[in-house]
């Protein structure tokens, strides 16, 4: 049996020329099956990975057979390929290289540029669906929409596209219009679009690619909720028919993003499918979505919040004064040289009372040097106010805290897996 581990670790795992070649070799490789599934495709800059999360779970709990795709992992690649929130197995995954193997093999041979990671992915992730006839797939987007490896599905039931901000500008654009130009390349012909209300110019893009593609775009705003109130443990608000509504996700942004969702089901509804209020309701109040404001220990206090790029660093500071104002704030900071670091440090900043402590995350090679992150941090927090360790030693020492602190672990998604490793490991010493 393949080591899955050791075989897709010597695979690109960044993007190279956009094109969908590769893609379109894999699927008429295998008669171009994906045109029989179902699919909801989901885009944008923040919110696809909660997004994801809801619809799956609601229709899951309507009774259906759901495939979700996401990226990226926390802990193991298994991860990004669930049927009804069962990750795919070793043997299973094995099985899927090992059929590829000699089709990777071919295309590398006749073309200058490689599979890449993500393209592997995605093929392995669609043919495990197929084969598993499940009802529908729930298709997170990698990176941007229109050369994104799950673009290569031709005919989705909804397309998703959640809010847009910076980031992966060397790839997506400099502007915002450019990114949201990206986003909608996953709009597809005759289907249907939702998107929430964002500035003008953002929304003149998906009105007149939709027009263009005769789809049906729609465009949900702040009017749609009503009643919206939160406790500490959950959001509670309507949206336009659908009253007392509970969410399980923290922040006014997941209430957009569950909007969308609803919407969706909406939409299905319409195209014939049966969904239920009661189990929107359920897949809305039981959602779980790791790594965004999840409370990875409880005493101390310690969160765990992907954010890597300005607007979802702009959202975990609203969550942070929601929920944790009265709480003393240390940020524990990660962050991938190819995020703009400056930017996020100048933005954590902004909670003037908080201390950082700055690591060089878990692999030196791929993280901005603790260093590298005290220059900057010390042009807007006094020296007092930070500290560098290993990222190991600081979930040590906030392991070790007594008082009434909140540790938020923020920066990247790539330093999950160490982090809770790492809580575990203290929990069996002590």
């Amino acid at each position: 049996m393949t080591n899955v581990e050791e075989y897709l670790n010597n695979f690109y795992k960044g993007t190279k020329n956009p094109s969908l070649n590769a893609m379109q070799y894999f699927m008429n490789t295998y008669n171009n099956f994906e045109i029989d599934m179902k699919f909801i495709h989901i885009a944008g800059t923040n919110g696809k990975g909660s997004c994801t999360e809801i619809i799956s779970n609601i229709l899951n709990k309507q009774g259906y057979k759901v495939g979700k795709f996401i990226s990226p992992h926390l802990i193991r690649y298994n991860e990004r390929i669930c049927i009804n929130g069962k990750e795919i197995s070793n043997e299973e995954l094995s099985n899927l290289i090992e059929e590829l193997k000699p089709k990777i093999e071919k295309y590398n041979q006749k073309n200058k540029v490689n599979i890449t990671l993500f393209e592997l992915e995605t093929t392995m992730a669609l043919l495990y669906f197929y084969r598993n006839n499940v009802d529908f797939v729930v298709l997170e987007t990698g990176l941007g929409g229109l050369y994104d490896c799950t673009n290569i599905i031709s005919r989705p039931l909804v397309s998703i596209i959640t809010s847009i901000g910076f980031d992966h500008m060397n790839i997506l654009g400099n502007t915002l219009h450019e990114i949201a130009y990206q986003k909608a390349g996953i709009i597809k012909e005759n289907s249907h679009t939702v998107i929430f209300e964002q500035d003008e110019d953002i929304n003149n893009v998906f009105i007149q690619i939709c027009k263009k593609k005769n789809n049906n775009l729609h465009i949900l705003s702040e009017k749609d909720i009503s009643n919206y109130h939160f406790d500490n443990d959950f959001q509670y608000f309507n949206y336009k028919n659908i009253n007392n509504l509970t969410l399980n996700l923290k922040g006014r942004v997941q209430i957009h993003n569950a909007s969308l969702c609803i919407e969706t089901m909406n939409i299905l509804k319409e195209l014939g499918y049966s969904i239920s209020d009661e189990s929107i309701k359920q897949g809305l109040s039981t959602v779980i979505h790791k790594g965004r404001m999840e409370i990875i220990n409880s005493k101390p206090m310690i969160i765990f919040d992907g954010a890597h790029n300005e607007p979802a660093i702009q959202n975990l500071q609203d969550m942070v004064n929601m929920y944790y104002s009265n709480y003393k704030r240390v940020y524990i900071i990660s962050i991938l040289q190819r995020k703009d670091y400056k930017k996020i440090i100048e933005l954590l900043a902004k909670d003037k009372e908080s201390k950082f402590i700055l690591t060089s995350g878990n692999d030196e090679d791929r993280f901005t040097s603790k260093e590298e992150l005290y220059n900057i941090a010390v042009k807007y927090k006094e020296k007092s106010q930070i500290q560098i360790k290993s990222l190991e030693t600081a979930i040590k020492d906030a392991m070790n805290e007594k008082e009434n602190i909140v540790n938020f672990v923020v920066g990247s998604f790539y330093t999950y897996g160490t982090v809770v490793s790492k809580i575990k490991e203290i929990k069996i010493i002590t």
